[in-house]
């Protein structure tokens, strides 16, 4: 019927409105059609009330999937289909599922890139791919960075970090690479630079009592080291914490070489690091020790000399200590180049021996430390430089050895880029 689904409010206009425009209506006619019409609204108000009930239990019966990342679902028993009912039993479940709004998203990905440094897009597959677990994407980065980092092992790393740590009887110096100046910039690499350097010095044994030696790099990688920064902590052995950063910073991370230098007499140790990002870290280092004859012999001028001769071997690149330890190769090659200049001149084979004697001793001054123009004071060399302090000190005092060492000396830069290009 239509007025099963009219609505009653619109009866009582439809009936006053006919009302008001029909003049044959008579007062009795309305009282009595007003009192049916009060009924008929009663009647319509309770078929609306309860078919609205029917209808919208009949709604909340199919679960709605909210923003929020529930649905809704509602079901009843004996809803008011008999007025004697008094009590209506209803039921809310709300089941959560697994999916995640958006801004939840963005808090996972930001906190698992915190925890881990990985790039953002290896941080969300792994979080997809988990379901958005976070400790379960932690653990699925770790296997990807694993299998990752072996994978670009053999691509070049020409750029890096070299990492000090000293004693007062011995100083250790390790070289870090990576593939480019950016990571060596990155804190994790240099915590892992300075972590390495410190168990070199702590591990390294001094049985060698004169002159440097390499460390053992193998030997090195074995030892356990625990670590205690927020994205890398915990116990682990060299070779898998070098691992673990190489798969953070999504470069080849290697360990190449290391040398500890011990101070067997009476002395001091001197270093001193170019290019220094941090205390203990920098691109260009240079060593050498200090040995006083006399042991009661103070040590603060000779500290302060030093210091000096320290930054003077990083800057003047000796090759040899004295003349007499220069190699004869090498001065033998040296000579024969000399030799070869002197003769395109034309001049007389006496005039030539002098030419190449005077020249000789031009590179001895150039690549002798002691025959080099101190940097400091370039009036004197460095063979005066050690008198003068001996007669400060009151005891002789020489150098027993030095060390300079230089970020990718010795690789083939031009080669190390052509392997980037084509591993990227």
């Amino acid at each position: 019927m239509w007025h099963d689904t009219i609505c009653p409010s619109f009866s009582i206009s439809l009936f006053l409105s006919s009302r008001d425009t029909n003049p044959f209506c008579d007062s009795t006619l309305i009282g009595e059609s007003r009192s049916s019409s009060i009924e008929f609204s009663k009647m319509m108000l309770s078929r609306g009330a309860k078919r609205s009930i029917e209808i919208l239990c009949g709604r909340v019966s199919t679960p709605i999937h909210s923003k929020y990342g529930y649905s809704t679902r509602s079901y009843g028993e004996n809803f008011i289909s008999e007025p004697k009912r008094n009590e209506t039993q209803s039921k809310i479940l709300r089941t959560y599922s697994s999916e995640v709004s958006p801004s939840d998203h963005t808090s996972l990905i930001k906190k698992l890139r915190e925890r881990t440094s990985a790039p953002i897009k290896e941080v969300k597959a792994a979080l997809i791919d988990c379901n958005w677990d976070l400790e379960e994407a932690q653990k699925e980065l770790r296997k990807r960075g694993v299998a990752l980092a072996s994978k670009k092992a053999s691509r070049a790393a020409a750029e890096g970090l070299l990492a000090l740590s000293q004693n007062d009887k011995k100083a250790v110096v390790i070289e870090l690479n990576c593939e480019t100046d950016f990571v060596a910039r990155n804190e994790i690499f240099q915590y892992l630079a300075s972590s390495l350097a410190k168990l070199a010095l702590s591990a390294e044994s001094s049985e060698q009592a004169t002159g440097h030696f390499p460390i053992g790099l193998q030997g090195l990688e074995d030892l356990k080291i625990t670590f205690d920064h927020p994205k890398l902590s915990g116990e682990t052995t060299v070779r898998n914490a070098i691992t673990e950063v190489a798969a953070m910073m999504g470069e080849n991370v290697k360990l190449r070489r290391g040398f500890a230098m011990p101070m067997s007499n009476h002395g001091v140790i001197s270093t001193y690091l170019h290019t220094c990002p941090h205390p203990g870290l920098g691109r260009i280092a240079g060593i050498l020790t200090l040995e006083v004859d006399d042991e009661n012999a103070p040590l603060d001028a000779v500290q302060r000399v030093g210091s000096e001769l320290a930054m003077h071997v990083v800057a003047a690149k000796p090759l040899f200590l004295t003349k007499e330890h220069a190699s004869s190769d090498a001065v033998q090659n040296e000579r024969e180049i000399l030799k070869s200049q002197a003769e395109s001149s034309g001049r007389p084979q006496a005039a030539i021996e002098k030419m190449v004697e005077g020249r000789l001793r031009k590179y001895f001054e150039e690549v002798v430390l002691m025959e080099q123009k101190f940097v400091v004071n370039d009036t004197i060399n460095v063979k005066t430089v050690l008198s003068e302090l001996s007669k400060e000190v009151g005891s002789p005092v020489k150098i027993g050895n030095f060390l300079r060492m230089e970020v990718g000396e010795g690789f083939q830069r031009a080669d190390a880029s052509e392997d980037i290009a084509q591993a990227a």
